[in-house]
């Protein structure tokens, strides 16, 4: 993947958090319910880019290529020490003894993909958030945005806190009014649902430099919950046949995104700080 070494135009503040990136490690196998595998993207690669921004801290999160093997994610969160947490995938058979283990290694959330290639269906999410809700861990929800009214009343009732990924992934972008994005807007002003300002390029229509129609939905986030947002690299950028952005963009975006100094050093520190307990 290209690594530019011309510097982001925003200075990230101090505690500045990447709150969703992978490592990918041939090492490990495909797991069979993967929808594709990327190339190796490694801590010493993920190291530079985290230099280059002015990343302090990070959240790896379990990629949906090796199911519910979370070594790789593991070892990493293990090689990055203090400055890192985990966001795991297990099922129903994990036991409270190897959740505790987790726990201690840095790990704070359980992550459910509900899109090809994820490995746990719908009607566990509500048992395994309150098993994992005992040990200090949320849940990391990942879907087609558009089916939000579907789940609204399963996500409400969820015990415990509820993160959302990738600015809740409209797979076909929507109006600030659309009835789904209405949801997502519910969920965060609740006070227990964070959102994540992040990979825009995965289902943006008006794509690059600005994203426009994804930006509409961030801003409308952003002032809505100044305390729940999160901003993220989502490095490697796992999306086949998409163009790789550069890394200083992912920074820079959020100049745009977030305009107000205060509200863009919440989403980048303040509010990770509180959430993964940094």
């Amino acid at each position: 993947m290209p690594l530019n070494d011309t510097p982001p135009r925003l200075k990230a503040p101090p505690g500045t958090t990447d709150t969703h990136m992978h490592i990918y490690d041939s090492r490990y196998p495909t797991a069979g319910t993967a929808a594709f595998t990327p190339p190796d993207a490694l801590v010493p690669a993920y190291l530079k880019v985290r230099a280059r921004l002015g990343i302090e801290r990070t959240v790896v999160v379990q990629p949906s290529t090796y199911g519910i093997d979370n070594r790789c994610t593991l070892e990493a969160v293990a090689a990055l020490g203090p400055s890192a947490r985990g966001v795991v995938v297990v099922d129903r058979s994990v036991s409270d003894a190897e959740l505790e283990r987790m726990t201690r290694l840095g790990v704070r959330g359980i992550r459910f993909h509900m899109m090809e290639g994820g490995a746990l269906p719908w009607d566990i999410l509500e048992t395994m958030a309150a098993r994992v809700g005992n040990f200090g861990w949320h849940v990391q929800l990942q879907l087609d945005g558009r089916t939000l009214p579907d789940h609204e009343a399963l996500l409400k009732r969820l015990p415990g806190t509820l993160v959302v990924d990738h600015v809740g992934k409209f797979m076909e972008p929507v109006p600030v009014d659309h009835p789904a994005f209405r949801v997502l807007l519910k969920l965060a002003e609740s006070g227990r649902t964070y959102v994540k300002l992040s990979a825009p390029y995965n289902w943006s229509k008006s794509g690059p430099p600005n994203y426009s129609d994804v930006g509409r939905l961030a801003t409308a986030l952003k002032k809505a919950a100044p305390e729940r947002m999160l901003w993220a690299t989502n490095w490697p950028h796992p999306m086949p046949n998409t163009p790789i952005p550069d890394d200083a963009w992912v920074l820079d975006m959020m100049l745009e995104w977030i305009p107000d100094e205060a509200e863009r050093n919440k989403a980048f520190a303040d509010n990770p700080a509180r959430l993964y307990g940094f």
